[in-house]
C-alpha cells in the first residue's frame, strides 16, 4: 500500500497539536482582533443609525416648529393687515368729518359775512335814501334844512317803518 494512505497515529496527533496551535494563534493574533474591528464597526453603524434616527426626529420637530411660526406669521401678518385696513378707514372717516366741519365754518362765515355785507348795504341804501329825500323834500319847499333835522327826521321816519313793518 501506499504510504501516504496508510494511517499514522504519531502523524494525526501532530495534526491535530498543530491544527490546534494554528486554531489558538489564528484566534489570539487574527480572530480577536477581527471580532474586536467587527464589534467597532458594528457599534459606529448603531450609533450612525441612532444619529440619523435622533436627526430624523429633530427635522420633523423642526419643521413641525417652522410650520407653526410660518402660520403664527401669517395670522399676525393678516391682523396687522386689518388693523390698518382698519386705522386708514378711521382716518380717512376723521378726514371726511374734518372737512365737513371746516366747509360748515366756512359756510357759517360766509353766511355772517353776507349778513355783514346786507346790513351795511342797506345802511348805505337808507343814507342814499335820506340824503335823496332830503334833496327831494328842500326843492319841494324850497328852504334848506340842516344836516341835523334831516337826519333826526330820516332816524323817526326809519323807526317807524321798522315798528310798523312785519318781522
Amino acid at each position: 500500500m501506499n504510504p501516504l494512505v496508510q494511517p499514522d497515529p504519531g502523524l494525526y496527533i501532530w495534526t491535530i497539536i498543530t491544527f490546534l496551535g494554528l486554531l489558538v494563534v489564528f484566534n489570539r493574533f487574527a480572530w480577536t482582533p477581527l471580532k474586536a474591528m467587527l464589534q467597532a464597526r458594528e457599534d459606529t453603524i448603531r450609533k450612525s443609525l441612532e444619529d440619523a434616527r435622533h436627526a430624523r426626529e429633530e427635522l420633523e420637530r423642526l419643521q413641525a416648529e417652522s410650520q407653526r411660526i410660518l402660520a403664527q406669521a401669517r395670522t399676525d401678518a393678516e391682523a396687522i393687515v386689518a388693523r390698518t385696513r382698519d386705522d386708514a378707514n378711521r382716518l380717512r372717516e376723521e378726514l371726511r368729518q374734518k372737512a365737513q366741519q371746516e366747509a360748515a365754518g366756512i359756510v357759517r362765515n360766509a353766511e355772517q359775512q353776507i349778513q355783514l355785507e346786507t346790513a351795511r348795504a342797506f345802511q348805505q341804501i337808507r343814507a342814499e335814501a335820506a340824503d335823496l329825500s332830503v334833496a327831494i323834500a328842500s326843492r319841494l319847499l324850497q328852504r334848506n334844512v340842516s344836516k341835523e333835522d334831516n337826519e333826526r327826521l330820516i332816524e323817526e321816519t326809519f323807526r317807524q317803518l321798522e315798528a310798523t313793518r312785519p318781522s
